[in-house]
């Protein structure tokens, strides 16, 4: 047995050396050399005799260990000279031999570890061969490299939209295109048809650079689960891990440091010994006495007292502040020396230019054009220009300017959205066609369906609101200025303003038989009544019998009624020394007031009905009044003049207050329904808002009109108000005044009406809201009266 591992041992010696060793070309010749003289048979012969030795070796004693011997001594030299065919035999029968079959003993192995030192000293370039110790397969985890996830489409970073008109995606490292691939290009029925025959279709991911699918493997959806979920992709990582100690908690038995005390620590210090001195000296001479109280100092001129009269904040000394001085302005182009043609000034522009002052001057150079730069001359004014510079900077002050840190956000109003403040009109619902001429009034009865416009055509008309029907029509000797409902409902009186007449009339069908009965029966009334001579030198109240029949009717309407049905309604006549412009009533219908501004002291007259009187409550005129109206709820009374609205109570017969628009001409008046805000319109484009309660000043002026401002007005139930204007528009606007005095009202333009025509420089002449719903009328210069719903 001792044989045979030998033998095998050298064999494996001997193909390790032709492996591992290098044999140079001078060593391979003389092998050759040497094997060629050597006689074979005798290494094959030893080979041979090697089991037959090895196996009857227990029972020949000492005679075969000879002969092992001389065999093993043939053996090696047949095994230097061995050839490489020999080689190969030995190569086959080693890789015969288990390595689980080696010897495993103690002995076997010190034995074997003999042999190989003496075999790698006898030769050198021996290699020991070590048994090969088989290794688990590496199975490469979630954080370990793998060749799989190399990317295999090599056209790197490049955007995909450059080649989406190319059948490639790209090149190679080599320069090579490569083409697309089919898995982008699914449709929905390829998707679909995927999701039915694929199995793994629901976990496939298509990817873009690699243009495939890729299945997700079982631990990756475990992980998007976990990331869907709002933990960490790996289950293995635990974020609350033990704290790691670096230091002991425990006292150690010895200091960090071993390094000796210091000797200072040892030693009295001399500094302290001399501080000690001081105050021995000091104490020995009586400047300092121990154990004695401070005297309270009672020096009031000493102490520094809170000046609380004064500013809090003390000043602070900022020192001397430097100011850079401003940089010089940028050469422009026309400085250019050669500029573009554009810059370059005619003949005629330059002779002006130089016919100017120099303090006149825009410039103060003459842009000039040189073909190169070796044509320009020196310049002549540098001198001048250096020495205007150093007087900028020497007696020019320099002034930081204060920034206000505001944000301008927060200098806007806050405002609510306008359609969180609905109901308001916003489009056109009807229009109203047939007067020929401009629209300078209107009024709607109080129940809201009929309405009556007057025109410059000298015709009335009478119209259904609802369904924009013209019912009748009335012609005068004059130009219609002014007309005005009745606003108590238990009369249906209209009053129309015609040159130096106000005509009342009662118009029958509009209003109810008990309604019509009551109204003619007022006029047969004031009919019987005789006019005091003060009275009747203000005016002339004079019945004239039945009204007028209507002499035409509107193209579209039904068949006129018969004329018994019009001479049933009385018609009574106020005759005046001058032209009314205006006609207001009071809220319960008794009283009504007359503007004529070129009456001077009769300017401004109140009539009751139902006692046939006239009263002329100003005795002097205090300007050229435009506008009158009554108070709703209290006895006051306004006068609008050409700059002033003055309030005057009726009661007490006294100026209440005078209100100041700050403006040049007025326009218009309306009062609130509560009666404490009044708004004016004016000619110079503004609306004013006074809060009567707050101040005479406007609280509000709005300037949103490009003309001048011809009516404003109120809606009786809704907090809305309008104004009409000669730029053809009717702004609608949100105003809410509310019961609490300390809150102020709320004014927001919701919507502008785009309602008329201007002709001749005139827009909108008129407009007026509904009694009940949220709507508005408009009347214009071009003849047509619309309605905003």
């Amino acid at each position: 047995m001792k044989g045979s591992r030998s033998q095998q041992k050298r064999k494996a010696a001997a193909l390790a050396e032709q492996e591992d060793s290098v044999v140079s070309p001078l060593e391979t010749a003389m092998t050759a050399l040497a094997g060629a003289g050597a006689d074979s048979d005798a290494a094959v012969h030893s080979s041979d005799q090697a089991p037959d030795a090895g196996d009857s070796g227990d029972s020949d004693g000492g005679d075969e260990s000879a002969e092992d011997e001389e065999d093993e001594e043939e053996e090696e030299e047949g095994d230097e000279l061995n050839d490489e065919s020999g080689d190969e035999d030995d190569d086959s029968e080693l890789d015969e031999i288990d390595p689980d079959e080696w010897p495993s003993s103690s002995e076997d192995s010190e034995a074997d570890s003999e042999s190989d030192e003496t075999a790698a000293a006898r030769d050198p370039t021996v290699k020991v061969l070590r048994r090969k110790v088989p290794y688990p397969e590496i199975d490469p985890v979630y954080d370990a490299d793998d060749s799989d996830e190399e990317t295999t489409n090599t056209i790197g970073n490049v955007p995909k939209e450059w080649y989406e008109d190319f059948p490639h995606v790209g090149y190679s490292i080599d320069g090579k295109p490569i083409m697309k691939g089919t898995e982008g290009k699914k449709d929905q029925l390829d998707e679909f048809l995927s999701l039915q025959d694929d199995p793994n279709a629901w976990r496939s991911v298509y990817d873009d650079v690699e243009d495939k699918d890729i299945v997700l493997t079982k631990e990756e959806l475990e992980m998007v689960k976990r990331i869907q979920k709002g933990e960490f992709p790996d289950a293995t990582s635990n974020p609350y891990e033990d704290q790691v100690e670096w230091f002991s908690s425990q006292t150690l038995a010895t200091p960090l440091s071993a390094a000796p005390e210091p000797k200072r620590r040892f030693v009295p210090s001399k500094w302290e010994a001399q501080r000690i001195m001081h105050i021995v000296r000091a104490i020995r001479s009586g400047r300092v006495v121990p154990g004695a109280k401070k005297p309270k100092t009672t020096d009031l001129h000493n102490q520094n007292f809170f000046d609380i009269w004064g500013d809090a904040i003390e000043p602070v000394d900022r020192g001397i502040m430097h100011i850079a001085a401003p940089k010089q302005a940028l050469p422009h182009h026309d400085e250019s020396y050669n500029p573009p043609e554009e810059y370059v000034p005619t003949e005629a522009e330059a002779a002006e230019w130089k016919a100017l002052d120099a303090a006149d001057r825009p410039k103060n150079y003459l842009p000039r054009k040189h073909e190169n730069l070796r044509s320009v001359p020196g310049y002549d004014r540098f001198i001048q220009e250096r020495f205007d510079r150093c007087l900028d900077l020497y007696l020019c002050p320099r002034v930081i300017k204060k920034k206000m840190n505001i944000d301008p956000e927060s200098l806007i109003p806050k405002l609510p959205n306008p359609r969180d403040l609905l109901p308001f009109p916003t489009q056109l619902a009807i229009t109203f066609k047939g007067h020929k001429g401009r629209i300078r009034s209107f009024s709607i009865d109080p129940t809201g369906q009929y309405m009556a416009s007057g025109s410059d055509d000298r015709t009335v008309r009478l119209w259904d609101l609802l369904s924009g029907r013209c019912v009748n029509v009335w012609t005068f000797d004059e130009g219609v200025a002014s007309v005005v409902w009745n606003p108590s409902k238990s009369l249906s009186l209209l009053a129309i303003v015609v040159g130096p007449k106000v005509n009342l009339v009662s118009v029958p069908g509009v209003a109810g038989p008990e309604i019509t009965a009551a109204t003619e029966a007022l006029i047969n009334h004031i009919a019987t009544l005789q006019s005091s001579p003060t009275t009747a030198a203000l005016c002339q109240w004079m019945r004239t019998g039945p009204a007028a029949a209507p002499v035409e009717a509107a193209s579209d309407a039904e068949a006129p009624p018969p004329p018994t049905r019009f001479s049933a309604g009385a018609r009574l006549v106020l005759t005046f020394d001058k032209a009314v412009t205006y006609l207001t009533w009071h809220r319960k219908g008794d009283y009504l007031s007359t503007v004529s501004p070129d009456a001077n002291t009769r300017a401004v007259l109140i009539h009751q009905l139902t006692k046939r009187v006239t009263q002329n409550p100003f005795k002097t005129a205090k300007g050229l009044v435009q506008r009158v109206t009554f108070h709703p709820t209290k006895p006051f009374f306004f006068v609008a003049t050409q700059r002033y609205v003055r309030v005057y109570n009726l009661a007490s017969q006294k100026l209440a207050t005078k209100l100041q628009p700050s403006t040049k001409w007025i326009s218009s008046l309306a009062v609130h329904p509560q009666g404490d805000n009044v708004i004016v319109g004016t000619y110079d484009k503004r609306l004013a808002w006074f809060d009567m309660d707050l101040s005479s000043k406007p609280y509000k002026t709005l300037r949103y009109h490009k003309q001048a401002i011809r009516n404003v007005s109120f809606h009786p139930r809704y907090p809305l108000f309008a104004s009409a204007s000669d730029d053809g528009n009717v702004n609608v606007f949100h105003g809410m005044v509310y019961s609490d005095l300390l809150m102020n009202p709320l004014i927001v333009p919701v919507k502008t009406l785009r309602a008329h025509q201007t002709v001749d420089g005139l827009g909108v002449l008129h407009c007026e809201f509904h009694p009940t719903q949220p709507w508005i009328i408009s009347s214009g210069a071009d003849g047509t009266l619309k309605l905003f719903s």
